[in-house]
């Protein structure tokens, strides 16, 4: 499973949250289902990771300051009017 790409990785983890969110699945299989789902979600971050210290490391050779390049998206402002 770790030869998945991240896109291949996040559409089966898609795929199996909507199988677990219909409720139809006995609980060993449900199980089962959410293990995978797991070691998905765990591939996927991984992969996100590498991505970002290569960007990372790429920017560090092109001269440019990686920490103020890259800002988490967690970090990034709210830019809905919602408020308003």
């Amino acid at each position: 499973m770790a030869d998945l790409t991240f896109e291949q990785a996040m559409q089966q983890l898609e795929e199996i949250v909507v199988q677990l969110e219909q409720g139809e699945l006995p609980l060993e299989q449900a199980l089962e289902k959410f293990e995978k789902a797991v070691s998905l979600s765990r591939i996927s971050q991984n992969k996100l990771q590498q991505a970002e210290q290569k960007v990372s490391k790429l920017l560090q050779q092109q001269g440019g300051e990686a920490e103020e390049a890259l800002v988490p998206f967690d970090n990034q402002p709210d830019n809905q009017e919602d408020d308003a």
